[in-house]
Order: C-alpha cells, then sequence, then structure tokens
C-alpha cells in the first residue's frame, strides 16, 4: 500500500503540471490543437482509470497517456521559439524528474516485501494539511 502511495503522489504530480504545458504549447503552437486535445483526453482518462481501481485499466491508461506525451514533445522541435522557452524547458524538465521519480518508486515496491518479511515498522508519510497548498499554478498566455 506504501509503494502505491509513493505511485499516486507522483502520477498527481504529472497528472497536475500536463494542463501548464499544453497551455504553454497552445502559446506557440495554437495550430496543433488535435495532439493538444490528445493529451489532455490522455490524461482525464488516467486520471478516471485510476479512480476505478482496475489495475490494468490503469497501467494501459498511463502508458497511453506517456504516449500522447511523447508526441508533445516531438511536436515542439517544429517550433524553436517553444523549443528556446525556459518555462517551457522548466515544465519539461519537472515531467522528467516526475518520470524518474514514478520509476524509482516502481522499483521500491519489491523492497516492501523485504520489509513485512522482517517486521519493519511504518512510518508516518508527509502530508500536506491545506488544499491551497497542493494546488498547482496554472500558466496561461
Amino acid at each position: 500500500m506504501e509503494s502505491w502511495s509513493g505511485i499516486d503522489v507522483q502520477l498527481k504530480r504529472r497528472y497536475d503540471l500536463i494542463p501548464n504545458i499544453v497551455n504553454t504549447v497552445k502559446g506557440y503552437a495554437a495550430h496543433e490543437s488535435g495532439t493538444l486535445e490528445k493529451v489532455i483526453q490522455a490524461r482525464n482518462q488516467a486520471m478516471s482509470a485510476g479512480n476505478s481501481g482496475n489495475i490494468g485499466d490503469r497501467i494501459q491508461a498511463e502508458n497511453a497517456l506517456s504516449g500522447t506525451l511523447r508526441s508533445l514533445f516531438a511536436l515542439s522541435e517544429s517550433y524553436p521559439d517553444l523549443k528556446a522557452n525556459t518555462n517551457f524547458l522548466s515544465l519539461q524538465n519537472t515531467l522528467s524528474e516526475i518520470e524518474e521519480s514514478l520509476a524509482n518508486a516502481r522499483r521500491s515496491f519489491p523492497s516492501n516485501l523485504i520489509a513485512n518479511a522482517f517486521q519493519f515498522g511504518k512510518f508516518e508519510f508527509f502530508e500536506l494539511e491545506s488544499d491551497a497548498e497542493r494546488a498547482t499554478p496554472e500558466v496561461k498566455f
């Protein structure tokens, strides 16, 4: 359960970041709306699959989201101004960090089996108390 909590935290960070990335790209590539809509649609499907409780659906939705994000970043190659935009680069770097954290959280799962076998105790997770602190700032042009 704890390992899922770590994965969920990183997935929420990714879900929160995606609209900011899309809005930044919109400022440079407004006529690429089809790609942008697919990214948002994949994000929404991944979020609802996460709430469904079906792990197979969730994995499939997360893989689809990863694919649409790759197409979004491939699209950015066609727009040198976007590719050089510091805000876009910052969002792209943050997404890379989230993906790395997700990979680490997924790798930690087998270690929980060992922790249970040796009866290691559980610690409280850090949680923000205020919804305002959890809110993701919105980027608009």
